[in-house]
C-alpha cells in the first residue's frame, strides 16, 4: 500500500490509497481543513477528478503498475506506458514528459520507480505524487516561494444579484475566506456558467482573497440580453464599484480568465474603473474586427461551432460537435443560418449579420479603441496557434507603454486552450514547451499588484516568448523583440507559381522585371483551411502540402536555409494584386516546409478586399486594376534548420475559418448569388511584392 497527496496550485487537496488501483480518498474540507475519513473511489468520484485536477486515476493506476513491471524504465529506455510516449525533460531532473494527447501527466521517476505525475493547463497545474517525493515534482518551487504559507478556511459561499446602471442584475457568486480583515478580491466574469469552475478558484480563497464569480448579463442566471462583448465595458465597471464598496473589501480587485474570460477583464479596464489593480489576461479575445468575429473585415465561419454551444441561455457544449458541418457553413444566405439549420432564431447573430461595416453597433465590443484609459498592471498569457492571438498582440501594444514592473507577458508554442500539448498534428515541440509555473506566477502576480508583496514577480524580463524548432525560451523587453531585423524577401521567378513541384522565388534579390501570377477563384469551392470545427481551435499548425496542389493557390518558397535563422514576432506580406471582381478576399499563409517536404502552418492573415481602405467603409475594388495590399499574419517565433526552406501562399478562400467572399461586393450576410472571379498577383522592379521577415539577430 503506497500514500499519494493531490495537489492543486501548490495546496495539499486530496490523500489517496495505492495498491494495484487507487482505493481510497480523504478529501481536504475548506470549512475545518481537516481531511475526511477515507471512502472508496468510484466512477463518479474518477470522472470528478478528470474535471476538477485533469487527473484519470485509472491511467495514472495503470503507468505506476507500468513502472513496478518494468514496462515503463527509463534506465532500459523503455519510455511507453499504455499509449502515451515519454521524453527525458529537458529542464527538469527526475521528469520524463508526455509528448502526445492533451493533459496527460508528466512522470517523476526516482529511486527506481514512478514517483510522481504532473498535469499542466492554462491556469492550474496538479500533482499526484507519493508521500515524501513532493521535491521531484513543481510542489518544489511552490516551497519555495511559500515557505511556512497560512492557509485560511472557507467562510462562505453566498449568491448576490449585483445591479447594473440599466437595473439588470447579475447573478454573482462570493466566496469569502474566513479571517478577521478587509480582503483583495479575485474577480472572474463568464459566460459559461459561473458554478462550472469554482473549484479552481480555491487557491485564491485559501490564501485569503476574497473570490467573485459572475454570469455575465444574459448568460446562466443573469438578466438581459447576452450580445457577445457589447456590455461587457459598462457591467465590469459596474461590478467591480459594487464589490469594491462591500464591507470585506479593501478597495483592492484583480481580474482572472481566459478567452471570453480574458476579454471582459480588458472591456473593464478600459472603463477607467479605479479599484481594478491587476489583470491576468489568458488567450483573451479581443476587437471585433481584429480578432474574431470579423477578421479582417471577413466573417468567421470556424466560430460557429462556439456560437451554436452558447446560443441558448445555458452553456451546451455538445452543440459544437455536429457530423454535417460542412452542410451547415454552405447554407446561404449567411444571416439565415440558424433559422435555417437549427430551426430557431439566434438573436446575437441577427444583430452581428446586420451592420457590415465598423460603427455604432461593434463600437463597444471594441476594448483596444479605448486603451488610453486602460492602467492596470497586466499579466499577458498567449500562444502562437491560439486563435485569439490577434487579441493578445492587442494587449501587448498596450502593455509596451506601461512601466517595466507592471507588464509581464508570456508567449508560448500553444492552441486557444494553452499550456496543454507537446504535439499539435505532425508539429512536435520540445519536452518544456509546457510550463510548471504558471499557476505559481499569476498567484505571485496578484500578491504583488493586490497585496504589495515583494516577490521578485515583477522584477524579470518582461516577456519570455518559445522559439519552435530551436525549443528554447527567450526574453524580450518589449514585443516586438528588440533584437530582431527585419528583412526582405521578394517574390519572383513564378513559372509554375501554382504547383508544389515548381512554384514561385522568395529571395532577397529584388525582381529586375514584372512577373504575374494568375488563379481563378471560385467561391463554391475555397481552399481549405486545415481545422476540426468541432474543436474549436482554428489556426493550428497542420501540413498543407497538399492544399497546395489545388491551382486556385500560388505559392514562392525561399531556398534551403543554409544556416539556422530565427524569426519572432508578425509577418507582413506586402503584394500587389487585381482582381476580375468587384470584390475579393486575400488569404496569406506563411508555411515552414522541411526536408520531408511537410509545409507546416506557421501563421497567416486574411482581408476583404472592399475593407482596404478602413473597416469603416465599403470600397470595392475597380476590376482588373492593380493595387498594393499590406497584409501583418499572425504572430510567431519560429527557427529555421538547416535545410529547411520558408514558403508564402496566396489564395482568395480559407473554408471552415472564414465564409467565402462571394467575389459580388453585394451584402455579405444576405447575398446568395456567387461569381468566379480571375485574381493577378504582380512583383516587378517599379512595384515590388515581399515579405518582411523579423529575423533575430546574432
Amino acid at each position: 500500500m503506497k500514500n499519494f497527496n493531490l495537489y492543486q496550485s501548490g495546496i495539499l487537496r486530496t490523500k489517496l490509497q495505492f495498491n494495484q488501483e487507487f482505493t481510497t480518498y480523504s478529501k481536504w474540507d475548506l470549512y475545518t481543513h481537516e481531511f475526511n475519513s477515507p471512502q472508496p473511489i468510484t466512477e463518479e468520484i474518477i470522472q470528478q477528478y478528470i474535471k476538477e485536477f485533469n487527473f484519470n486515476l485509472k491511467t495514472l493506476a495503470l503507468a505506476l503498475r507500468d513502472g513496478e513491471s518494468g514496462v515503463f524504465n527509463p534506465l532500459q529506455d523503455k519510455l511507453v506506458t499504455g499509449t502515451q510516449n515519454y521524453k527525458k525533460h529537458s529542464d527538469y531532473n527526475y521528469m520524463y514528459a508526455a509528448m502526445k494527447g492533451k493533459f496527460l501527466p508528466d512522470i517523476s521517476w526516482v529511486e527506481g520507480a514512478i514517483r510522481a505525475f504532473t498535469v499542466t493547463a492554462l491556469d492550474i497545474v496538479c500533482v499526484c505524487v507519493e508521500e515524501g517525493y513532493e521535491d521531484y515534482t513543481p510542489i518544489k518551487l511552490w516551497k519555495e516561494q511559500y515557505a511556512n504559507e497560512v492557509l485560511y478556511k472557507l467562510k462562505s459561499v453566498t449568491r448576490v444579484d449585483i445591479p447594473m446602471r440599466d437595473g439588470v442584475k447579475l447573478a454573482t457568486e462570493i466566496l469569502l475566506p474566513d479571517v478577521d480583515h478587509k480582503v483583495s478580491t479575485i474577480f472572474i466574469r463568464t459566460p459559461y456558467g459561473r458554478e462550472q469552475r469554482i473549484p479552481s478558484y480555491y487557491k485564491y480563497i485559501l490564501r485569503g482573497y476574497a473570490v467573485c464569480v459572475q454570469d455575465v448579463r444574459g448568460r446562466n442566471d443573469s438578466e438581459g440580453e447576452f450580445l457577445p462583448k457589447y456590455n461587457e465595458m459598462n457591467d465590469g465597471d459596474d461590478s467591480l464599484t459594487f464589490l469594491a464598496q462591500q464591507e470585506w473589501s479593501n478597495e483592492q480587485i484583480g481580474m482572472f480568465g481566459g478567452s471570453y474570460l480574458g476579454c471582459v477583464q480588458w472591456c473593464a479596464a478600459s472603463s477607467g474603473n479605479p479599484y481594478l489593480k491587476a489583470i491576468v489576461s489568458l488567450v483573451a479575445s479581443g476587437d471585433s474586427f481584429v480578432d474574431l468575429p470579423r477578421k479582417g473585415g471577413t466573417f468567421s465561419s470556424g466560430g460557429l461551432a462556439w456560437t451554436f454551444a452558447i446560443k441558448d441561455k445555458v452553456y451546451q457544449p455538445q452543440n459544437m460537435h455536429r457530423d454535417d458541418w460542412d452542410t451547415v457553413l454552405a447554407t446561404l444566405p449567411i444571416k439565415e443560418i440558424p433559422q435555417k439549420t437549427l430551426g430557431e432564431e439566434i438573436p446575437f447573430w441577427t444583430k452581428w449579420c446586420s451592420h457590415e461595416e465598423y460603427g455604432p453597433f461593434w463600437e463597444p465590443c471594441s476594448w483596444s479603441k479605448r486603451r488610453d484609459k486602460i492602467k492596470a498592471p497586466a499579466m499577458i498569457v498567449s500562444g502562437w496557434y491560439d486563435d485569439n492571438g490577434d487579441a493578445t498582440t492587442l494587449a501587448v501594444e498596450i502593455a509596451n507603454d506601461y512601466e517595466d514592473k507592471n507588464k509581464r507577458i508570456i508567449l508560448g508554442p500553444w492552441l486557444h486552450s494553452g499550456n496543454a500539448t507537446r504535439t499539435i498534428n505532425e508539429l512536435e515541440l520540445g519536452t518544456n514547451a509546457l510550463r510548471y509555473d504558471l499557476d505559481l506566477l499569476y498567484t505571485q502576480w496578484f500578491d504583488n499588484k493586490l497585496r504589495g508583496i515583494t516577490n521578485g514577480v515583477d522584477e524579470t524580463e518582461n516577456i519570455e516568448y518559445y522559439v519552435v524548432g530551436a525549443n528554447k525560451w527567450r526574453t524580450a523587453k518589449k514585443w516586438f523583440p528588440e533584437d530582431t531585423s527585419p528583412k526582405n524577401y521578394y517574390l519572383s521567378h513564378t513559372s509554375k507559381a501554382n504547383t508544389s513541384q515548381g512554384g514561385g522565388v522568395l529571395s532577397l534579390d529584388e525582381p529586375k522585371q514584372e512577373y504575374k501570377d494568375n488563379y481563378v477563384f471560385d467561391p463554391r469551392d475555397p481552399a481549405e483551411h486545415l481545422i476540426e470545427i468541432a474543436e474549436n481551435e482554428i489556426t493550428a499548425p497542420a501540413d498543407y502540402q497538399e492544399v497546395e496542389k489545388r491551382d486556385d493557390m500560388l505559392i514562392y518558397t525561399t531556398a534551403p536555409f543554409t544556416e539556422e535563422t530565427a524569426i519572432a514576432g508578425a509577418i507582413t506580406v506586402v503584394f500587389h494584386a487585381a482582381s476580375s471582381a468587384k470584390d475579393t478576399d486575400w488569404v496569406v499563409r506563411l508555411t515552414e516546409v522541411d526536408t520531408e517536404g511537410r509545409s507546416i502552418r506557421l501563421c497567416d492573415g486574411i482581408l476583404r478586399a472592399k475593407f482596404r481602405k478602413g473597416f469603416d467603409k465599403i470600397v470595392l475594388l475597380e476590376p482588373n486594376v492593380s493595387e498594393e495590399y499590406s497584409i501583418t499574419t499572425t504572430k510567431i517565433a519560429n527557427a529555421f534548420k538547416v535545410g529547411t526552406r520558408l514558403r508564402l501562399q496566396i489564395t482568395s478562400g480559407a473554408k471552415n475559418y472564414v465564409f467565402p467572399n462571394h467575389n459580388t461586393g453585394n451584402n455579405m450576410f444576405t447575398d446568395t448569388e456567387m461569381i468566379t472571379c480571375t485574381q493577378t498577383i504582380i512583383s516587378s522592379d517599379k512595384n515590388p511584392s515581399y515579405v518582411i521577415l523579423p529575423v533575430i539577430n546574432k
